[in-house]
């Protein structure tokens, strides 16, 4: 289905715009104009007739055109006079944030709407959803407290408006640039399969993620994601696996839920990843877009302290994926520049108290970076002791890494572990090099446990991508059965 003015539209009707905000709905006529949509915009509501000077038109059958999008935040009980003016008016797309229908048993209506939109070739987005976001039209369902920086490479669909508004928010605190966001709600009309399908095709979009309760065409969903994943990483994280939170999923969005062994087999089968969480949902999406990918499952891993060391080598093992030992060439460029008191040059690395320092790392960084045994480069900072002991170099050292990264085809991945929550000079510091490291388009993590799962999830994905050809079923065959 073409969906191309409902992420592009020329003119937009707001139903129920206000001059106030607040009032239990979304302000979208104010979110369109702060987030700079350059089409015509028209506020609809009977109780004003002007809003800050623009004229305000009584319904949809005042407009003086037939505009590609309404957005509605009337009541239920005014949704289907809406849904027929709308389609006596021609409109294309009708998003509805209203909620108040089959989520409290009151199919009927939507049946309804269903009936008296397509009267007027009118398709519904949601009911009980926040909408549209692309960042080239400037369509928002959002105003975040960052801006947007630029057309990114990120969809995300949404069946959750909250979820949707988090995923939002954490993308810009991750430094994810965005390309479309769709929040669907209860699809009655349009669901999850023709948003995915058109994304699949949308060669601006380079992975999805989203959030899903439930399933309303099984095979036509499979159909699409396996058509999707043979393009683009699809990185799904499942709301309603269990017997309570099915129940909590159907009055939420009258969601009908699989469980989770059914969904977990659907997503291996067809190449989706499966998300454990919310935040690592967030962080496989970071992977993905990252300039350099995993194309392998062998990890060199750098830092300061074997305890760290050890547990980062059990986290991968148990992930399926391998530290090989540095060739001795690798590990004599190492030791050129360190002691051998409290350190180690096999893999994983143990710099001792020289990874504190930056520029130790970027030198190990470069070694491992032409040792033929490597597919990613795995740096570990410590920012409690960074900003102990080498406050010097809080600014210089993560462009130095950035500078050696830039040198290899490889990935370098960085974790900025951070073991003192309540400290403001550390919180500045992580944010500060996170951006560094970001801008340069480099995947950064919190914890071993973290950057392990990302990899973990691309790779399978990637090497089931290219399972067809002898290298990839070579280096498919390094992640273990469980893993897989």
């Amino acid at each position: 289905m073409d969906l191309h003015r409902l992420f592009f539209p020329e003119s937009v009707a707001v139903v129920g715009a206000s001059p106030h905000l607040g009032g239990g709905k979304m302000p979208y006529y104010q979110i369109l104009q702060m987030a700079g949509y350059k089409g015509r915009l028209y506020p609809v509501n009977p109780k004003y007739t002007d809003i800050n000077g623009a004229k305000v038109y009584p319904s949809l059958d005042d407009l003086p055109e037939s505009v590609d999008l309404a957005i509605a935040g009337v009541p239920a009980s005014m949704a289907l006079e809406t849904v027929k003016a709308a389609a006596r008016k021609r409109i294309r797309f009708l998003h509805f944030f209203t909620s108040g229908f089959s989520e409290i048993g009151n199919h009927e209506l939507e049946k309804e709407l269903i009936r008296a939109a397509a009267a007027g070739g009118t398709r519904i987005i949601g009911p009980n959803c926040i909408g549209i976001h692309c960042t080239a039209s400037g369509i928002t369902c959002d105003v975040p407290k960052t801006p947007f920086s630029g057309v990114g490479k990120v969809a995300f669909l949404g069946q959750s408006g909250g979820m949707t508004h988090n995923f939002m928010r954490m993308a810009h605190a991750r430094y994810l640039e965005l390309n479309k966001i769709v929040s669907y709600g209860n699809q009655i009309d349009l669901k999850v399969e023709d948003y995915l399908e058109y994304l699949a095709d949308d060669d601006t979009v380079r992975v999805i993620a989203g959030y899903i309760e439930d399933i309303k065409d099984g095979r036509r969903f499979m159909d699409a994601l396996k058509r999707t994943t043979a393009k683009k990483p699809v990185i799904i994280l499942k709301g309603g696996i269990t017997e309570q939170g099915a129940k909590a999923a159907a009055s939420h969005t009258g969601a009908l839920a699989a469980s989770q062994e059914i969904w977990s087999a659907l997503m291996r089968q067809h190449g989706g990843i499966e998300a454990a969480n919310f935040e690592q949902m967030v962080d496989l999406t970071m992977m993905s877009v990252a300039d350099k990918t995993p194309s392998g499952t062998r990890l060199g891993f750098l830092g300061a302290g074997g305890g760290t060391s050890v547990l980062f080598t059990d986290f991968s093992s148990l992930a399926g994926l391998g530290l090989p030992e540095l060739s001795p060439q690798t590990q004599k460029i190492i030791s050129s520049r360190i002691s051998n008191v409290n350190t180690s040059t096999t893999n994983p690395v143990d710099l001792g108290f020289y990874g504190f320092d930056f520029t130790i790392m970027a030198h190990t960084i470069e070694a491992m970076a032409q040792d033929d045994s490597i597919d990613v480069i795995i740096p570990y900072f410590s920012l409690d002791f960074i900003t102990s002991f080498q406050k010097d170099q809080i600014e210089s050292g993560p462009h130095a890494i950035v500078e050696a990264a830039a040198k290899t085809d490889k990935p370098v991945i960085p974790i900025l572990s951070q073991f003192t929550e309540n400290a403001m000079d550390i919180e500045e510091v992580r944010i500060r090099m996170i951006s560094i490291f970001r801008d340069a388009g480099l995947a950064v993590f919190r914890t071993p446990q973290d950057s392990i799962a990302a990899i973990h999830g691309y790779l399978k994905w990637r090497l089931r991508r290219h399972a067809a050809s002898a290298m990839g079923y070579q280096a498919y065959g390094h992640l273990s059965a469980e893993a897989r």
